[in-house]
C-alpha cells in the first residue's frame, strides 16, 4: 500500500502522465493487443487501430504471428453502426494497422471474427474513448466558434438595418429598391451558408 502511494506521489510531483494501456485478447496460445496508434484519440484527427499478434512459445518466449488476417476480419463498432476495417501489415512482423478518422466522441468497440491458423476467433474489446480535439487544441475551437457566431450576428444586424432603410425609400424608387432587395437576399444567403459551415465544423 505504501509503495502504491509513493508511486502516485512521484507521478503527481514529476508531472508524468500514465500511458494509456492497449487491450490484450487471449485466444488459446495467441495474444492479440489492440489499441490506438496515437493516444488520446481525437475527433477529426486521422488515427489508426493497431494490432499486435504474438504466440506464447512457453518459458516467457513469444514469436510474432504473420498473415494473421488471412482468415480474420476486424470490425469497428459505434452503437448500432459498424464498419469493417481495412487492415494493413506493418514492417514489423506481427504488427498491423487500420487507418480511421473518428467523427464523434465516445466509446468504440473492435470485433475480431474468423479463424487464426485454424483456431476459431470471435472476440470483442473496447478501445480508449475518442475525445474532443479541445483536449490539445489551442486556441480552443469553441472560442473560435464564439467569435464566428458574433461576426454572423453582426452581419445579420446590418442586413436588418439595410432592409429597413430600403423599405422607407422603396415607394419613391421601386426599381432600384428591387435590385437592392435582391442584393440583400444574396447577402443573407451568404450568411446562412456561413452558419451551415460553422455547424458542420462543430
Amino acid at each position: 500500500m505504501k509503495a502504491i502511494l509513493l508511486l502516485a506521489l512521484m507521478i503527481f510531483a514529476t508531472g508524468i502522465t500514465p500511458v494509456f494501456a492497449h487491450k490484450t485478447i487471449t485466444v488459446d496460445q495467441y495474444n492479440i493487443e489492440v489499441g490506438w496508434k496515437d493516444e488520446p484519440p481525437l475527433v477529426g484527427q486521422q488515427n489508426a487501430i493497431t494490432f499486435e499478434f504474438s504466440t506464447d512459445e512457453g518459458n516467457g518466449v513469444s514469436s510474432a504471428v504473420t498473415n494473421a488476417f488471412k482468415d480474420l476480419t476486424a470490425t469497428i463498432n459505434s452503437g448500432s453502426v459498424s464498419k469493417q476495417l481495412d487492415v494493413l501489415s506493418d514492417e514489423k512482423p506481427g504488427s498491423y494497422h487500420a487507418k480511421i478518422i473518428p467523427t464523434q466522441t465516445g466509446p468504440l468497440t473492435i470485433s475480431l471474427q474468423g479463424t487464426l491458423n485454424g483456431i476459431q476467433v470471435n472476440e470483442q474489446t473496447e478501445v480508449e474513448d475518442v475525445d474532443n480535439i479541445n483536449v490539445i487544441a489551442f486556441p480552443p475551437t469553441d472560442a473560435s466558434g464564439s467569435s464566428d457566431i458574433a461576426k454572423i450576428k453582426n452581419s445579420l444586424g446590418q442586413l436588418q438595418q439595410d432592409v429597413s432603410q430600403i423599405s422607407q425609400v422603396g415607394s419613391a424608387n421601386s426599381g432600384k429598391s428591387d435590385y437592392a432587395v435582391l442584393a440583400l437576399g444574396i447577402g443573407a444567403a451568404g450568411v446562412i451558408l456561413a452558419v451551415i459551415s460553422l455547424v458542420k465544423r462543430k
